[in-house]
């Protein structure tokens, strides 16, 4: 009987996953709707940042609930709200928060990858036959994979997308 080669392991691939940039400490998001005062107009509602009372809902928030998580603040309505009203909460969630931005959780998630990707030493990759993998337990977003693909392109010999035994080409240096 013929001797079974793995010839994936031998091709000098580097699997380049971006599932391990994930970062599990927990998502949430806040929304600012809920320190603005509502009125009503027409047949629904409106809302409007009454400063002093926008302070004092933000000097009751239980920051505890925030520790080490990274949260992410934007207003669901259509509302007026100045930008300081964001800084100011952002500041207060902060003190507990891992990370504060403003925006959605993909905003979220895309800057989180940023920054875990931002820290990558790319010149071990000088070179390098790498694949980009493309299943993952975690929801990576799109970005992540463009922002990779272009942070190796100046350096890497050659760059796939997939799995090792079925991969998409997406760039081979030239000779």
């Amino acid at each position: 009987m013929d001797e079974i080669i793995n010839k994936v392991a031998q091709s000098g691939l580097i699997e380049f996953n971006l599932e391990n940039f994930y970062d599990n400490s927990e998502r949430v998001v806040v929304d600012i709707k809920n320190y603005l005062t509502s009125f009503p107009i027409g047949d629904g509602l409106g809302y409007i940042l009454k400063e002093k009372t926008f302070r004092e809902l933000c000097n009751h928030i239980d920051i505890e609930q925030f520790e080490n998580k990274n949260v992410a603040i934007y207003c669901s309505v259509d509302a007026i709200v100045p930008t300081w009203a964001y800084m100011l909460l952002g500041m207060i969630i902060s003190t507990k928060a891992k990370k504060v931005i403003f925006g959605n959780l993909e905003m979220l998630e895309n800057i989180l990858f940023s920054e875990a990707l931002n820290k990558v030493n790319i010149n071990d990759y000088t070179d390098a036959k790498v694949i980009i993998k493309g299943c993952s337990k975690h929801n990576v977003p799109t970005n992540a994979y463009v922002q990779i693909a272009n942070l190796l392109k100046p350096i890497a010999k050659s760059i796939m997308y997939g799995e090792p035994c079925s991969t998409v080409p997406l760039f081979k240096k030239a000779k």
